[in-house]
């Protein structure tokens, strides 16, 4: 009889022990659930569409200048010299030929503090590439700069503007952000100057977050600059890379390619 009594003592406290230790694991996950950053999200999706970034949703004065790479080079260290004058930091989308063909001016960019953006190996129509053909010319380009400078680059303009779904999705595969503008400079039409700086700083879409598309290789851009700089700066806006203007994680985008924290 004294051995049954026992048994069913400490069967009972073996399930209370049991008990006990389910609920230290409960209390445990409910303490990290609540000290534990939200997971981390983003999205690129639009109804059934995949879209890049064309500007930033900001509270912030802040605007980006962007310049594609891809044929001249004429401009490139004058360009340079006009934003140190200034103290302005942008970003250089390069496809793999201007790499390749100027390496000295790539390493200047970056020495400079520039970013620096990838604009595809040899500016093809996009769209039209099978998802291992994008991989090769995101790829491309990304090892050639790393090799020359050292930096693993994020940013990707389509050559363009041309994109599909595959495209956004496969450069986000490969560690990009796909990088659109809001504000077109129409600096490769070669209108003139005052036209350049008109089409920028009266531009209906300049705003807080916007990005803004000129050319190194274009004509009257180096005449321009500081004009467009010194317009932005006198509205208030500050000049800042894409990289410091773009949100990194915790996004939406709204249908218009409007960059949206979560």
């Amino acid at each position: 009889m004294f051995k049954k009594i026992l048994s069913t003592v400490l069967s009972r406290e073996n399930i209370a022990g049991k008990a006990l230790s389910v609920l230290t694991a409960f209390v445990f996950i409910a303490g990290l659930l609540v000290y534990l950053p939200a997971a981390k999200s983003t999205s690129n999706t639009v109804g059934n569409r995949e879209l890049p970034i064309y500007c930033v949703d900001t509270k912030e004065k802040k605007v980006a200048l962007s310049f594609d790479a891809a044929w001249g080079n004429d401009d490139t260290r004058n360009i340079l010299d006009i934003l140190s004058r200034y103290n302005v930091h942008v970003t250089f989308f390069m496809t793999g030929g201007w790499v390749e063909k100027y390496p000295d001016d790539v390493k200047a960019i970056a020495a400079a503090g520039h970013d620096l953006g990838n604009h595809s190996e040899h500016h093809y129509e996009m769209s039209k590439l099978s998802v291992s053909q994008i991989k090769d010319e995101l790829l491309s380009v990304h090892n050639k700069v790393k090799e020359l400078t050292g930096c693993e680059m994020c940013l990707f303009r389509p050559p363009y503007g041309d994109y599909n779904n595959a495209l956004v999705t496969t450069s986000k595969e490969c560690n990009y952000y796909t990088i659109q503008w809001s504000v077109d400079s129409l600096d490769w039409k070669d209108y003139g100057v005052q036209k350049i700086a008109d089409t920028v700083l009266n531009h209906k879409a300049l705003d807080n977050g916007a990005i803004i598309l000129m050319h190194n290789g274009a004509k009257y851009t180096p005449e321009a600059l500081p004009q467009i700089i010194e317009g932005l700066q006198n509205k208030g806006y500050e000049i800042v890379p894409i990289s410091a203007l773009i949100l990194k994680d915790n996004y939406h985008l709204d249908n218009t390619g409007k960059q949206i924290a979560n």
